[in-house]
Order: C-alpha cells, then structure tokens, then sequence
C-alpha cells in the first residue's frame, strides 16, 4: 500500500484497534509474494538471540497514524522472545525528515513515551504545522517536556547520524511504502490493500505473526541439527 498514491479513507481508530486486536490471526506457513518478501541478502539485527521486529514508519504519514494504536497494542503483547523496535523514515521529503529527527530527539530526551502517541495526534487530527525546529520545540515544551533538552537533541550529530541512518536502513530493507513490518532481518511482511485500510492492517499483522513463528521455527531446526554434536563433544 503506498502512502504516495493510496486514497484509502481512515478509519476511526477506536474501530481499527478493534479488528486488530480481535480479529483471529492465522499462523499457517506464510505465502511468499502474497504474505511476504524475502530480503535477500539478509539484513544484520542488533538483537542477537531474539526474534527482531523493526516497524518503519513516519510521523507525517497518515496511514502510520492510523497504524499507531493498533502496532502499540500489538508489541505490547510479544513473547519476550520478540524485540519490538521504530525506525522513523522520511523518502528525503523535507518535513518528514525533521519529524524523524523529532523521533530521535524524543527518543534522546526520554521523552518519546509520554509525547509519542501526542505528536500524531497534533498534526492529523489538531493538523499542527510541526514541520521545523522551533515550532516542534515549542509544542514539546508546551505538553510538559523540556524545550531546551529537546533542541540540543535536535540539532545534536547523533540524531543527525541516526535520521540519515535510518533512511539507509529503510533502502536496504527495500521500504517503498508505509507503515511497513520486516521480521528479522530476513522477511518483510506484505498485505493486500484492496479490501481497505483496516483489513489491510489486520493481515500485515498477522503475516507478521506467521513470519516470527517461522522465524522461531527456523531458529529450532538448525538448534536440533547441531545438538547431535554438541551433545558427541560432551562425551
């Protein structure tokens, strides 16, 4: 589903969680093409020994804003076997771009947990202007962060390093589109947009969820192909 030409309507969010977060998630084997991509090469995690989930997302995207409550209350429920983690990307659109160093800094700060959620409900329901440092400063300091912190945040090199960062990731992992879900370096889960919005994101999950299962699946095969081994050095 691409943010540049899709026309889908949002859907109330109260109703999208809803269906998420209800709906039955089917977890046989996942259809390459139809449920997923395989990213070839395979892309390095930073979560060894963990199943690594990376939701690629903007601020600015309507779609992400929709998506919000629902991957939220998704990643709240993941096995301890699953790391959760958002990359804010910007396609080199000059908006998204300081709202993905807006991310950083949030994240910096320790901010982003109290004014994450807030940030895209000022600009696609209060359609806030937030579009440059200052005016981001000033709404940060404006819903009890600290302006100043955030400015410094802002303009620092390590949130320079990781806005261009992230964009190279989002290349490698092939992201034309979001929201978008990749599973371990390794898959990129895919949906059908036909059916609407909400169905749309109900699969992306779900797919999601098949992908870890396979994943974990995977990762207990080649455990059980070396064990003979380990267990023949033992004696």
């Amino acid at each position: 589903m691409s943010i540049r030409t899709s026309t889908l309507a949002l859907m109330p969010w109260l109703l999208a969680a809803a269906l998420a977060v209800n709906a039955p998630t089917s977890l046989a084997q996942p259809v390459e093409g139809t449920d997923y991509k395989k990213l070839v090469p395979p892309q390095p995690t930073d979560s060894p020994g963990k199943i690594e989930v990376i939701e690629f997302f903007s601020y600015g995207c309507p779609h992400c804003n929709a998506f919000y409550p629902l991957i939220n209350a998704w990643a709240a429920k993941l096995p301890k076997d699953v790391v959760f983690k958002r990359v804010a990307v910007s396609f080199n659109r000059p908006q998204w771009i300081n709202l993905a160093r807006a991310y950083y800094a949030l994240q910096a700060t320790g901010e982003l947990p109290a004014l994450d959620g807030a940030l895209f409900h000022a600009l696609h329901a209060e359609n806030l202007k937030l579009f440059d440092e200052p005016s981001l400063a000033s709404w940060v300091g404006s819903h009890g962060g600290k302006a100043e912190q955030f400015t410094q945040a802002y303009t620092s090199f390590g949130v320079n390093s990781q806005t261009v960062q992230a964009d190279q990731l989002a290349e490698r992992y092939l992201i034309d589109a979001i929201p978008a879900l990749a599973v371990n370096g390794t898959y990129l889960a895919i949906a059908d947009s036909t059916h609407g919005q909400d169905v749309y994101f109900t699969e992306l999950i779900a797919h999601t969820d098949a992908l870890i299962a396979r994943v974990r699946s995977e990762t207990a095969a080649r455990s059980a192909r070396k064990e003979p081994e380990a267990t023949g050095k033992a004696k």
